[in-house]
């Protein structure tokens, strides 16, 4: 199964692109020093722009599971675990009458475990999602060590993003030959993308890897109004000019030369008449409220810098707030136990490129006419919990 999957060339879409064959076999090699190891199916999809993962396992949960299978079976595993949230009452629901439909028809004798965590951005996190399932807070933790070396209740730990698992499971019926005849020599098979904002039919699709931007919306039902920007990848993704990016494919490489990945599979079309510097500010407000409460750089610098843009985007800062911003950024950057300071400079950073003008004009104009157009980006409730 490792074999084919590394043939295959199948990367994990849950945003970290990492191979899956030589994620499986790491905590193989683990396990086989004794105590065996688990595999956590990770469905937080605490991306509030993404829908596939909820998708998925609404509609095709066994398809999920005989990855699941596959993977507690390669890499001998002694507890398997389902990972999802309190607002996804509806997959748990699917997921957990699946597993009875399984167990009656005596697919399987192994016992899959749903457990229900926090709906916080950072909940869905590996580690933190470790931290959860070892019975903790699903708070990050500091690595190394590693999942793959020391995870749940100190065993090798596979995590595994669930459209990454259906996929294995259809490259163990159908080969990888069969996987690697669409998409491209780098970026094989298909991904599923949750497409939104300036589209007549917004929801979730399936596009082989080759496939470019502009065919997607397409398939979406095109643009209802004149697109200015596409924001990829999600929160911890980039804001691109949609001229820059419309005739790309979504493979790594064409994307990687605009400077931007697929991460979660998000793609949302910002119309002209969207303001993306309110956009960004409500993002960067909830992002800030997000923290762990962990890490200085979080903690304190996240709140900081929403703060001041928050400023900026209302019309009542100075011009020396950008300076501020762009230094701020730079100080939070990599200083985290986990990557949410990088996702959100990083949101933040491709804002003042793409709306370099509108942010001229929050600055010295204040607000424009589109600040008060309802949200386009959807921002959940804050919940205080963390377990």
């Amino acid at each position: 199964m490792i074999d084919a999957l590394e043939r295959s060339g199948l990367r994990g879409r849950g945003g970290a692109d990492f191979p899956t064959g030589v994620k499986w076999r790491a905590v193989t090699e683990q396990a086989q020093h004794g105590g065996g190891a688990v595999v956590v199916a990770n469905a937080a999809e605490c991306e509030p722009a993404s829908f596939k993962d909820r998708f998925l396992l609404t509609y095709r949960p066994h398809l999920v599971l005989d990855g699941l299978e596959h993977a507690a079976e390669a890499v001998g595993a002694r507890r398997v675990v389902i990972y999802t949230t309190r607002s996804h009452s509806d997959v748990e629901a699917a997921l957990r009458a699946a597993i009875r439909e399984r167990r009656r028809r005596d697919d399987s004798d192994r016992f899959v475990e749903v457990l229900v965590g926090p709906n916080r951005y950072v909940a869905g996190e590996e580690t933190a999602l470790i931290a959860r399932v070892s019975g903790h807070l699903a708070k990050p933790t500091v690595v190394p060590p590693r999942p793959f070396q020391s995870g749940v209740d100190r065993l090798p730990t596979l995590v595994q993003n669930v459209e990454t698992l259906a996929h294995a499971a259809l490259i163990a019926r159908f080969g990888a030959p069969w996987f690697r005849s669409v998409g491209t020599e780098r970026s094989p098979g298909t991904a599923l993308l949750t497409v939104s904002g300036a589209v007549r039919t917004p929801g979730v699709l399936e596009a082989a890897c080759d496939t470019t931007i502009s065919a997607i919306v397409d398939r979406a039902g095109g643009v209802d109004e004149a697109p200015a920007a596409v924001l990829l990848g999600g929160y911890f993704g980039r804001w691109v000019a949609a001229d820059h990016i419309w005739n790309r494919t979504i493979d790594a490489d064409s994307l990687r030369s605009v400077g931007v990945s697929l991460g979660t599979g998000v793609l949302v079309v910002v119309p002209a008449t969207t303001c993306g510097i309110t956009e960004t500010d409500r993002v960067l407000t909830y992002l800030a409220s997000q923290s762990a409460g962990q890490c200085g750089p979080c903690h304190a610098g996240l709140p900081a810098i929403a703060e001041t843009f928050h400023k900026v985007a209302t019309g009542r800062a100075r011009p020396a707030a950008l300076e501020l911003l762009t230094r701020w950024s730079n100080d939070v950057r990599g200083r985290g136990a986990c990557r949410h300071p990088d996702g959100a400079v990083l949101f933040l950073t491709s804002a003042m490129e793409v709306f370099a003008a509108d942010l001229r004009h929050h600055l010295k104009q204040g607000e424009c006419r589109f600040s008060d157009r309802p949200s386009l980006l959807p921002i959940p409730a804050v919940e205080a919990a963390w377990w």
